[in-house]
Parts: C-alpha cells; sequence; structure tokens
C-alpha cells in the first residue's frame, strides 16, 4: 500500500501548475525507508514484516483470522514491554499504522474482538497519543477487563497519569467517574504488588479516595507506605496534610505499630487518637514506651480505667508521663559515664590556654562576670544536683558557700543567682524545694525573687498532684515589689508551660487588665499565659492579652519590654496555622506602633514547624522593604522565617540561604535578627557553614550583630561539648576582653556548650525530628525574641529571661545509649573511659585535638 500512494500522488499532480514539488518527499521517504530497513538484523527484520502481516490480517473480513491476528500482536506487545528496555520494539514498529488501526477500530461493531483491538490502540497510545488526548485511557475503558499489569510497568504508569487528568476534568464537569474508580482500583492493587507504594499513593491523592490505601497494604509494604505518607504530608496544603497522617495512623494501628501510631497522634495533636492507642495494645512494657514519648513531648495527658484497668500499673504509667523520675534517671546516666563531679566556671573558661591579657582580664571580680559565671554554672552543672558556686558542701555549715556567692551579684543579678540554685537542681522537686526554702526568709527583695523564679524552674516538666509550685508561688503574685512578682510569674510560667491551668489563668488574667501595674510585670504575665497555654487557641486568655496591649500608653509601646506581648498572643496560636487569622484581623485595629511586629509575630507563631513555603515568601517580602524610623517588624520576621523553615531539612537548608542573602541586603536590624534565626535553625545541631558565618559576624562592626552571633554560636552548640566552638569562644574571650558586654555574650554561650556537661540538649524536635515539642520552641523563641533588643533586656535587668530555655532542656537522645557503648576510646569530656559519643581523634592524655582544631570535618564530642 505504502508503494502505491507515491504513484497515485505523482499522477494527480501531474497536471497542477501549482504542486509541482509534491512528488519528491515521498520518494525520499521510500528511499530512507528502505535504508532503516536494510540496518535492521534478520530477527528485527522478520518481527517488523511479522507486525505488518498482522496489521493487515487484523482489518481482514475474516472473524477468525482477525481473532489470531490480533492475539499474536497482543503476545508479541506483552512479552517486550516485560522488560524496562526503551521504547519496546513492537511499539516502535507499530507506529506507522497506529492511525489505520484507529480508523478501522471505528467501522467494527461491538463485539470481543472490538474490545481486543481497544486494548491494542490502548497500549499504541503509550507512545503516538497526541498530549492531553488521554487517548491510552479512553480505549482501556472501552476495551477488554483483563489485567492491566501484563502489558507492563510503563503502561500502568501512563494510565495512572491520564486517570488523574481525567478525574480533575470530570469533577470539574460534574459528571460521574464510577468507571475510573473501578480502574483505580486495579492500578493501585498493581503498585502496591511491585513496591510502588509512592505511585499508588500519589494517584490515591489524585483521586481523594486515600481510604482505599488501607485495604491494600499488607504486613511487607505498610511501614514503607507510611513512611512516604508521613514524609509527603509536610509539602501537602491543608486539610489534605492532616487526612494523609489521618490513614497512616490507621495503618499503623491496623498494623499494630503503636510507637508510630502515638507519634502521630501526637502530631495531629488528637487525644482522642492517643487513647486508642492506650486502648488497642495490651503489653504494659510497649505502654511504657507510650509514656516516655508522651513525657518527652511535654504531653498534659491523663491515663483513665479503660487504657490501663490495674491501678498500681496505672498509677507507675502516669509516673512516668509527669517525669517523676526523669531526675532519678538523668542523675543513674550521669554516673555510669562519670560526669558527677561539679565544674566550675573555670573549667569551662580554660584561661590558662588564652595569652597573657585575657587571663588577666578574664581575672577581674567584676559584678557582670559574676552574673555571667553564675549561669555558666547554672547551665553546665543543669541538673546535676551539686556545684562548686551554690550549693554547700556536706560538712560546711549551712549558708556559708552559696551566700558568698549570692552577694558577689548586686540587685536583679541575686534573682539569677538565687534561680541558678533552681536550675542546678532541675527536675529534683523534694530536695530542690528543700535547698532553695532557705532564701524565702531573707530580707532582700531581689533574693526572694530569684528563690520563686528557682521553684518554678525545679518543677519545670515535671507534673505533680500536690502542685507545690501553684502553693509556694500563688501567694506572691500580688505582692507589691515588682521584682517579686516577676519571680512568681515566671516561675509559673515555666513550671506549668502547657498545662493549661485554669487556676493559674484565673490569678494572671487580672494582672494583664490592672492599670496600676507596671509595664514588666504585665508583660511577664502575658508570656507566662502564653506558655501555660501554648498552642490552645484559647480565646479568653487571647482576650485578656488584645485588650492589656490596647490599653497601653504610646510611651509604653516604645518600650522594648512592651514587644514580648505580642509574642505571648503568637503563643497561644504556636503551630496552628489558620486559627490565628481572627485574631490576626483584631491586631489591625492595634496602635501602629505595635501593629506590624504583631502581625509578623502572629503569623510566624502560628506557622511554625509547618515549612510553609508561601509564608515564609510573605516574610521574605517584608524583610525586602526600606523601614521608616521606629518600625521594629523586621526582626520577628526574620525570626519568622527560621520558625516556619526548621521544620525539615530542604527546607532548613533553603532557609539558612535566604538568610545569607539578608546578612548582604538587609538593613541593620535585619542583620542583627539574621544571627539569632541561624542559632534557631541549627539549634544543638552545629553544621559547618552556619558555624563559620556566626564566627565571621562575632567580629562585625556592629556590637548587637556581634552579640546575637556570639549567644548563637552558643545556641547551635548548645550540649554538644563541641571543641571547634568551645575553641571559637576562648579566642573571643580573649579579643573581647576590655568589652564586659561582649563578653558577658561569650560566657553565656561557653555555658551553653557545655549545656548539663554534654549530656542535654535544646533542641524542641525528637522522635526523629518528627515531633515539635511546644513548650519547648515557646521557651526558645521567647529567648530570642528578647534577644532582638539585647542590650535593653538581656543586658539590662531582666537577664533571667535566659531561664526560659529550661523549658528546651531535655536529655540529649544520642547520649541515651552511651551505657551500652565500646569503653575503649577515651571521651574529651571527661578524660575516662568513653561514653562511645566522641569523634576518633582525641589524645588520651591531655584532650586536645590531634589534627588543628579548626579543621572543618573535625567537631571533637558530639553531646
Amino acid at each position: 500500500m505504502a508503494s502505491q500512494d507515491p504513484n497515485t500522488n505523482t499522477a494527480s499532480g501531474s497536471g497542477k501548475q501549482d504542486e509541482p514539488t509534491k512528488p519528491p518527499p515521498p520518494k525520499d521517504s521510500k528511499k530512507k525507508d528502505d535504508k532503516k530497513d536494510e540496518d535492521l538484523s534478520d530477527e528485527d527484520l522478520a518481527l517488523k514484516q511479522q507486525l505488518e502481516l498482522y496489521v493487515e490480517r487484523v482489518q481482514d473480513p475474516d472473524p477468525g483470522l482477525q481473532k489470531v491476528a490480533l492475539e499474536s500482536m497482543r503476545q508479541e506487545i506483552r512479552t517486550s514491554t516485560s522488560s524496562m528496555t526503551s521504547v519496546p520494539k513492537p511499539l516502535k514498529y507499530l507506529r506507522p499504522h497506529y492511525g489505520t488501526l484507529k480508523a478501522y477500530y471505528e467501522t467494527m461493531t461491538d463485539s470481543d474482538l472490538k474490545k481486543y483491538l481497544a486494548d491494542i490502540l490502548s497500549v499504541l497510545a503509550l507512545t503516538m497519543s497526541a498530549e492531553g488526548e488521554r487517548e491510552s485511557l479512553k480505549f482501556r475503558l472501552l476495551g477488554s477487563d483483563g489485567d492491566i499489569g501484563s502489558w507492563g510497568h510503563e503502561y500502568v504508569r501512563n494510565l495512572a497519569g491520564e486517570i488523574a487528568q481525567e478525574y480533575a476534568k470530570r469533577q470539574s464537569d460534574e459528571t460521574p467517574f464510577d468507571d475510573l474508580m473501578e480502574l483505580v482500583q486495579q492500578i493501585v492493587a498493581f503498585h502496591m504488588r511491585h513496591n510502588a507504594e509512592p505511585e499508588a499513593v500519589d494517584l490515591l491523592m489524585e483521586v481523594e479516595d486515600l481510604d482505599l490505601l488501607v485495604e491494600h497494604v499488607d504486613k511487607t509494604n505498610f511501614k514503607r507506605t507510611c513512611l512516604y505518607l508521613t514524609s509527603s504530608a509536610r509539602y501537602l496544603p491543608g486539610p489534605d496534610d492532616m487526612l494523609v497522617l489521618d490513614i497512616a495512623f490507621m495503618i499503623y494501628l491496623k498494623f499494630e505499630e503503636y510507637p508510630n501510631a502515638l507519634q502521630i497522634a501526637l502530631f495531629l495533636d488528637n487525644k482522642e487518637y492517643v487513647k486508642q492507642v492506650f486502648t488497642s495494645c495490651d503489653d504494659l512494657l510497649r505502654k511504657k514506651q507510650f509514656c516516655y514519648i508522651l513525657a518527652r513531648h511535654g504531653s498534659n495527658f491523663e491515663l483513665n480505667d479503660e487504657m490501663v484497668a490495674e491501678d498500681e500499673e496505672r498509677e507507675a504509667l502516669q509516673d512516668i508521663i509527669n517525669n517523676a523520675k526523669l531526675s532519678e534517671g538523668y542523675l543513674t546516666l550521669a554516673r555510669d559515664i562519670e560526669v558527677m563531679e561539679a565544674k566550675t566556671p573555670e573549667d569551662i573558661y580554660k584561661a590558662h590556654l588564652l595569652d597573657g591579657r585575657a587571663s588577666a582580664g578574664a581575672s577581674v571580680d567584676s559584678a557582670r562576670q559574676n552574673l555571667a559565671a553564675t549561669f555558666v554554672n547554672a547551665f553546665v552543672n543543669a541538673g546535676f544536683g551539686q556545684d562548686k558556686l551554690m550549693t554547700v558542701p556536706s560538712d560546711a555549715s549551712s549558708g556559708g558557700a552559696s551566700g558568698n556567692w549570692l552577694f558577689k551579684n548586686k540587685e536583679h543579678g541575686k534573682t539569677s543567682a538565687a534561680a541558678s540554685l533552681g536550675t542546678i537542681l532541675l527536675w529534683d522537686v523534694d530536695s530542690g524545694l528543700a535547698q532553695i526554702d532557705k532564701y524565702f526568709h531573707s530580707n532582700d527583695n531581689h533574693v526572694i525573687a530569684g528563690a520563686l523564679l528557682g521553684v518554678g524552674i525545679v518543677n519545670c516538666s515535671i507534673k505533680n498532684d500536690c502542685d507545690p509550685a501553684l502553693a509556694l508561688l500563688g501567694e506572691y503574685i500580688d505582692k507589691e515589689d515588682p521584682s517579686i512578682r516577676i519571680g512568681a510569674i515566671m516561675g509559673l510560667g515555666i513550671a506549668y508551660a502547657g498545662a493549661e491551668n485554669e487556676q493559674i489563668r484565673s490569678k494572671l488574667t487580672p494582672i494583664l487588665n490592672d492599670a496600676k501595674a507596671p509595664l514588666d510585670v504585665i508583660t511577664f504575665a502575658a508570656i507566662s499565659l502564653g506558655l501555660i497555654y501554648v498552642g490552645s487557641c484559647n480565646e479568653e486568655v487571647a482576650q485578656a492579652i488584645i485588650f492589656a496591649l490596647m490599653d497601653r500608653s504610646d510611651a509604653e509601646l516604645g518600650e522594648p519590654l512592651a514587644r514580648l506581648i505580642p509574642l505571648s498572643l503568637g503563643l497561644l496560636y504556636l503551630g496552628k496555622q489558620e486559627s490565628v487569622e481572627a485574631t490576626a484581623e483584631v491586631s489591625k485595629t492595634f496602635h501602629e506602633k505595635i501593629r506590624k511586629h504583631c502581625d509578623m509575630t502572629l503569623l510566624s507563631c502560628a506557622y511554625a514547624g509547618t515549612g510553609n513555603v508561601l509564608k515564609v515568601q510573605n516574610l521574605l517580602g517584608h524583610c525586602s522593604q526600606h523601614l521608616e524610623k521606629g518600625e521594629t517588624h523586621q526582626g520577628p520576621a526574620v525570626l519568622g522565617i527560621a520558625m516556619i523553615a526548621m521544620a525539615e531539612e530542604l527546607g532548613l537548608e533553603m532557609a539558612i540561604r535566604s538568610l545569607e542573602h539578608l546578612l548582604q541586603y538587609g538593613e541593620q536590624n535585619i542583620r542583627r535578627a539574621v544571627p539569632l534565626a541561624l542559632g534557631l535553625l541549627c539549634i544543638s545541631n552545629p553544621k559547618v557553614t552556619v558555624m563559620d558565618t556566626l564566627s565571621r559576624l562575632s567580629h562585625d562592626t556592629d556590637s548587637e550583630v556581634a552579640m546575637a552571633a556570639v549567644i548563637s554560636l552558643g545556641v547551635i552548640g548548645a550540649g554538644t561539648n563541641n571543641a571547634r566552638i568551645a575553641a571559637m569562644l576562648r579566642n573571643l574571650s580573649s579579643y573581647y576582653y576590655k568589652d564586659a558586654s561582649l563578653l558577658f555574650c561569650v560566657r553565656i554561650a561557653q555555658g551553653l556548650v557545655h549545656l548539663g556537661k554534654g549530656l542535654l540538649t535544646l533542641n524542641p524536635y525528637h522522635s526523629d525530628r518528627f515531633l515539635l515539642s511546644p513548650a519547648a520552641l515557646g521557651g526558645i523563641i521567647t529567648m530570642l525574641h528578647a534577644c532582638l533588643d539585647m542590650k535593653a533586656i538581656i543586658l539590662g535587668k531582666y537577664h533571667y529571661v535566659l531561664y526560659f530555655l529550661i523549658l528546651a532542656m531535655q536529655v540529649a537522645e544520642n547520649v541515651a545509649n552511651c551505657r551500652r557503648k565500646s569503653k575503649a576510646v577515651v571521651c574529651p569530656c571527661s578524660g575516662r573511659p568513653s561514653c562511645g559519643c566522641c569523634w576518633p581523634g582525641w589524645s588520651s592524655q591531655n584532650n586536645y585535638w590531634l589534627s588543628n582544631p579548626l579543621n572543618t570535618s573535625s567537631f571533637g564530642c558530639r553531646r
């Protein structure tokens, strides 16, 4: 037939003058076809001729011949598509005949043969169909009901893509799609059998029928399926993300993977799901595991008879959730890896490694440096119950050593010094309250304020039926002295963060509406309420804070401390996304001095930990604007970028790159916030690139940028004992030995790097970075917002804001297995047989790094 067409064209075109060039192309193409045939091997040529014969036989009037030809053609295509090659040869050789077969199909009467031909056309359309025509799907629906998987994996994938397009079209046209769903069932079953779970999930998401997945998972593929569901949830818009996690929860429950189901229940903040996990599981040991996950998350959860039938077992499990034995477990770990010996600030500073001028400067006994030593001592010995400054040795008379150190601090410095005792006795409620009690009898209001704050710190993360913190602190809330009131209020905020305690709300909300209360008391009352009701969207607390903001005068709104009140409002909506919209509308009525600041804070808090790219772009847009004088909203916007992007690794890396651009092109107040944002992105996780950036910024000409960078070095190295950061900070202490403010920041950072002698972390994420503890993040961002105006707050009289970090302090996950590690290596932290957490390269004699201390591939101890 192909040889007849050119001759016909030549004959018809010989009498026409307007088409003189028409005959040559067919001749050329004929030559090319002949040449192609010559290039083919004998085997391929035989296959091509065989397929052309089948095409002719399909068009034969004899049904018997048609059936044999169709069956043969089906067999050739099926055997070739079973292997993953390029375009299968039968499809390649049948391409020129696609139009012919399609035309013949239209002339056929309805029969089984017509359906067989539709099946073949559906496969041929895989390579021949025009884009957007969806002919492969069209002929599949017209074809037989056989197994689609026999045509090969590529065909099934192509069909899935066309189904998604067709479903969207039919949905917009409001036409039924039942026939599509039958095909979806087949495709999903095929994908699940062939380890293509992500493709099955994607298809079901496109046709909005994810519930179908539960029927098709089995014990061989449910883990991969759920891993894909939980990973993709971060990239889906609401409410699809929640739906995907619901399905993952159901699958985990179906296959009795209860710990993973519990993690999803906590991510969804769904207490009914948590109850379902407990009621579905009968194993007591697994229930203990659930309780430890709840305790780490800071969940305020009560067990009942239905969840745990036996009273004794229920009480023991509730104690785990309440962290009743957290101190005991922590000290057992410390003894096992032999780090119980108390460390002094001098052990951390290592001034003997510096040159003469710095070590001489460090020895000067000033109130500011004593205050720094107080914080360093508190952070390094946090939770160990003993130190060499505040706790009195057993052989000393009462009131000796601790009294001496306490009064080496001036005024508000005594508040932080007394509160540091609470940090040293962290989580040990019985012993802690007994040791702090003596300060309640002091004549100095600052010491009493510190003692009150210390009581709150000791009770942090611990839930107790007796509520000792509320009993002790409640009566001091309404005292006349502002410092005592702040100590009590802040102590309650730390002790009951996330508890949603109505009794405390009834005590603190009147303070917000008290016209006579000082601004600092109102600010700390708002922050404490925000932390107690973190992520709860409580309307009553929100209204009280909104009215407190509206009642503030112009002068008060200009104060740096007043900018923490919008943060307290943001904490109520931490991670709750759209729930903040009503409050965000109300914030538009605020005074112009605080309006934009409040908008940025609410937005960044509501989408914290979500990885929402659109909100990050929104915040970057605000950072690109050139400000009028007095505007402060860009600082919270920069921190907001980090808060949103910290959810997953890819977003985190992109945010670091964006912050680098802001450093280069941003205004001064943006540059001051960027180091803090970098610190939040890499908290307790020192990345080399971020470390280098912060090291560069720590020498910046703007002292506030330098201070923020120094604090952030401490934050990214918190609890890691990182050798490289420790060396950087030692060099900075030498560089800034004459600058009291910057030296204070260096000391704080040094204390953070050696937090809990390397056993603690500030990372709010846990369970393989899947869960974010709201109270922990709340404490961190409160401290970072305070650092936006370092000179007025941290370097002023409100340095105890640093104690909000205690909300994030937890035993690091990577030291939980220390006891099981090899004892062959020497640990740089203690110089004793290793806990197994260190990198190779330490000398057993002197704890010096054997290679270059600035070697970018080496970090020293990882704890």
